[in-house]
């Protein structure tokens, strides 16, 4: 099964980067004083149509592990190639030694070029 690969993040605020405001008068952001988030990861099989979500409280090498955990059990004892782009949890020693393990040669990603905007 060929299945595109990527992850967002999901904030409860907004990340104001910037804003008009008077000469002299400094902008004022009401804050509601909690950073409440979700990280997922998804996978479309852009053949079939299926979509594959997870839920996680972060991003990082362990969460996308549990996620490839999640497709090998949807598509068991199928060969499953991924395709992803560059970012570094992709990449991490667990889960290049998960790759490289029995239960891990399910797995074939092909990478995105480092920038690809189309």
């Amino acid at each position: 099964v060929l299945l595109h690969v990527d992850e967002t993040h999901v904030r409860a605020y907004q990340a104001l980067r910037t804003t008009w405001a008077e000469v002299g008068n400094q902008k004022q952001v009401p804050s509601y004083g909690h950073h409440a988030h979700v990280s997922i990861f998804g996978a479309v099989d852009v053949q079939q149509g299926d979509v594959v979500f997870h839920r996680a409280s972060s991003a990082n090498a362990e969460t996308f592990l549990d996620f490839l955990h999640l497709l090998k059990e949807k598509y068991a004892n199928r060969f499953i190639v991924l395709v992803l782009d560059n970012a570094r949890i992709h990449y991490a020693k667990m889960v290049r030694a998960f790759l490289d393990s029995q239960e891990g040669a399910t797995f074939h990603f092909i990478f995105l070029p480092p920038y690809s905007p189309q």
